[in-house]
């Protein structure tokens, strides 16, 4: 599958973070903890922060819900659990704007990475004939390769727990957000949360930071017209699972690497010529 016939996977890390960029422009520095009551919005703004910056490992899920033009290659729901050691285990499910461009399970361990789409995801990521062809071949199994592969590498990236907390930290150039204000105590997933409320690059912005210490980010939501983004952390520090696939389930990428987009699948009933 040439790289100039290939469209697939280009997941950035961005889309992970977009609910969160409200904490980007503020200080990391932690209160002295304590009563949510007793902290500003501010101050649980800053706890939250520096949480998400300290963490070794998390679970995100976001899910986009945003309307307008339909677009198969996003990610409409993107559930990871991932670490700073570029480990990761999950999903994405693809496709925003009443489209679907299938789902594809993700598994990786350093620097070797699984990923097992669906027959839609093949079709709507790979042009041409190659990615129904890819489906067929596969049968359902993992495609398994170094995680820096041209193929696989922007799934790799989207495994990165580095990259989405570097993206929290922002760095010098980031702008605060504006006035972030505190609103009352509510739940999620029955958890005592504060939401936060503010804007940030014309978004609005609400941050739902548990009441109590350690005050950890657990949702974040971002609107702006169409926009309608929302994110939930939890498993703060917990490892991600270390299963991997069998090798009787995977196939190495290279058997992907020389696929036409001009290549016509065979029928359902064709032998298999053992093209493995």
């Amino acid at each position: 599958m040439s790289r100039r016939h290939r469209k697939a996977a280009l997941i950035p890390v961005s889309a992970a973070v977009a609910c969160v960029t409200a904490l980007a422009g503020v200080p990391a520095f932690a209160d002295d903890g304590g009563d949510a009551s007793k902290l500003s919005a501010q101050q649980l703004a800053d706890d939250a922060k520096k949480e998400l910056l300290d963490a070794k490992s998390l679970h995100v899920l976001l899910r986009n819900t945003s309307t307008g033009p339909a677009d198969a290659q996003s990610p409409a729901v993107l559930d990871l659990v991932l670490d700073q050691d570029g480990n990761c285990a999950g999903s994405l499910k693809m496709g925003t704007g009443g489209a679907y461009g299938g789902t594809v399970e993700l598994v990786k361990r350093g620097d070797e990475l699984w990923m097992k789409p669906d027959t839609t995801f093949w079709k709507s990521q790979v042009e041409g004939g190659a990615g129904e062809l890819a489906a067929q071949l596969l049968k359902g199994r993992y495609v398994r390769g170094n995680a820096n592969d041209g193929l696989l590498k922007s799934l790799g990236d989207t495994c990165d727990l580095n990259a989405f907390q570097a993206q929290v930290n922002g760095g010098p150039s980031s702008a605060p957000p504006e006035k972030l204000t505190k609103g009352k105590q509510t739940k999620v997933n029955g958890t005592d949360v504060v939401p936060v409320r503010g804007r940030n690059d014309g978004s609005d912005v609400v941050l739902f930071i548990t009441a109590k210490d350690p005050h950890r980010l657990v949702r974040a939501t971002q609107k702006d017209g169409a926009l309608n983004t929302t994110m939930t952390l939890t498993d703060y520090n917990r490892p991600v699972p270390t299963a991997t696939p069998s090798k009787d389930d995977s196939v190495d990428v290279s058997r992907l690497q020389n696929l036409s987009p001009k290549a016509t699948p065979p029928q359902a009933a064709a032998p298999d010529r053992g093209v493995w």
